[in-house]
């Protein structure tokens, strides 16, 4: 049997491997596109949560397919992990690097290829900004309808491997519902397609699947999406509510009255708080919840959806619904939600945003549930949900230079995802399981579930190199996590295994 290696005989394999690396990656990158000194690799350490960070050996910046493609197969001959990476605005961990890896910047892939208005498509890079392509489709009456918050900023790329969402999910979709095709390479450098530009695709839909694989099936290169038309008119619905049971239970009575709103979102009075003061959007700050619900169509849709919905929302108990009277009013009311999180960073030094969903009748159970752990972990916490579909994005507030906190934050963490598994529901909706719910997945898939994830995995690397240590966890992670916790959400170790 081999002796442990020491610290220092480690080191110096880590510095063997990452000469050969940069040995091999000088001869397919050009030297600006070849990054590996400490200075060089730091702003890379870790994606939008910034709580766990890593440097990886390089980071490759490649600015053609070919150079893609070649990153790859160097790393592939090498048996050298890749990280894809986008914009680095995920937050579950799942661009952050590997300490013997190469993280693979895909930020230069920025073109918007082709817009379609006759099939109502758009072929575009995946370093594309999700609000790029709306903006680039504008002139001809379409748009793309997912939005998540981080729409400015965040890239096409990262929202097909986090399937990511937003406040207009509930009627249009999550990103697997509005993707015709992707394309990319394996991690041998094969070129790669999954879907389609027509309705359907021969075979197996892998589409599905390689869409929320958090980058371990494949890089993605090009997106072919669906474009609608703009509607004719939107008009947004602020509901006050002076408890938090009777906003969860007007969201569910909603949705049981027949009616899909464009979006349903939902805000505690600790988050109205933090936005009202960051962007003023005119909340009600005495509301112990709000909801804001939005209609869209023709006027005459927009008009009857409208007055059922207050109907709705007054039968549930509505202190005040103020509805808005044009365009700029009704961007004001949605201002607050999209700031959320910027808004929880001015009254805090770090918050973790936590990301489950649950059966939409239990809202204002996990809401109530949250304030007790509230008191269980010494911390506070903010909530703004996806209210709609039962979308929970829970901001815990803590500062990330005390150790004590930040342990907590992870007790507290992975307290309200269990609890949220226990509802009924599931660990992630679309931030992704990437570092940060990897404990969490114990408690939410069974060691034969996870294994078959892992066949899935294998079948498309073999070696294991995309993003590796992250999303599936092992059997030994399960049952460590096994000894330290008890089913049902309540955590009864002080400590958690870490990747």
């Amino acid at each position: 049997m081999n002796a442990p290696s020491s610290p220092e005989s480690a080191l110096l394999q880590k510095a063997e491997l990452q000469a050969k690396l940069i040995q091999g990656l000088q001869a397919v990158l050009p030297a600006h596109a070849l990054l590996w000194q400490t200075e060089d690799t730091t702003p890379y350490e870790c994606d939008g949560l910034t709580a766990y960070r890593q440097r990886p050996l390089a980071v490759a910046l490649p600015e053609t397919y070919e150079q893609v493609q070649a990153v790859l197969q160097t790393c592939h001959a090498l048996e050298v992990p890749v990280v894809a990476r986008g914009a680095g605005t995920g937050l579950s961990g799942g661009a952050m690097p590997h300490a013997l890896g190469v993280t693979l910047s895909l930020a230069k892939f920025n073109k918007i290829l082709r817009i379609d208005p006759a099939s109502r498509t758009a072929l575009v890079q995946c370093g594309v900004r999700n609000l790029a392509i709306s903006e680039a489709a504008a002139p001809y009456g379409l748009y793309y309808a997912p939005d998540p918050s981080s729409q400015i900023a965040c890239t096409i790329g990262g929202n097909v491997a986090e399937n990511s969402g937003g406040v207009h999910c509930l009627k249009y979709g999550l990103t697997v519902h509005n993707v015709l095709q992707v394309r990319g390479f394996t991690i041998e450098g094969e070129a790669i397609e999954f879907g389609s530009e027509a309705l359907d695709a021969a075979g197996l839909d892998l589409l599905a699947l390689v869409i929320g694989s958090e980058g371990m099936l494949a890089v993605t290169t090009e997106v072919t999406v669906k474009l609608i038309p703009k509607p004719l008119l939107a008009r947004c619905i602020m509901a006050s509510f002076d408890d938090v049971r009777k906003a969860g239970d007007a969201v569910a009575m909603v949705i049981a009255a027949g009616i899909i709103p464009a979006g349903l979102e939902m805000m505690d009075k600790p988050m109205t708080a933090a936005v009202e003061d960051f962007v003023h959007a005119g909340y009600d700050l005495n509301a112990e919840a709000i909801l804001l619900c939005e209609s869209d169509g023709t006027p005459e849709e927009v008009a009857e959806e409208i007055a059922r919905m207050s109907e709705v929302l007054e039968r549930c108990g509505a202190t005040a619904i103020q509805v808005s009277r044009d365009e700029a009013e009704r961007l004001k009311f949605w201002s607050g939600r999209k700031n959320a999180f910027p808004a929880s960073g001015r009254i805090s030094p770090d918050y973790m945003c936590l990301d489950s969903t649950i059966p939409r009748k239990r809202l204002a159970d996990i809401l109530l549930a949250i304030q007790q752990m509230e008191k269980k972990y010494r911390l506070r916490c903010c909530n703004v949900f996806h209210a709609g579909d039962g979308n929970l994005h829970p901001l815990v507030l803590f500062d990330a230079n005390d150790p004590d906190e930040l342990h907590r934050c992870e007790l507290f963490g992975a307290d309200i995802l269990e609890t949220s598994v226990a509802m009924g529901g599931t660990v992630t909706g679309e931030h992704g399981v990437g570092v940060e719910k990897l404990n969490s997945m114990c408690v939410q898939f069974t060691a034969a579930e996870n294994e078959q994830m892992f066949g899935v995995k294998r079948a498309f690397d073999a070696k294991g190199l995309l993003n590796p240590g992250k999303v599936i966890p092992t059997l030994q992670r399960c049952a460590e996590y096994g000894k330290m916790v008890v089913r049902g959400g309540q955590i009864a170790h002080p400590e958690l295994p870490r990747f």
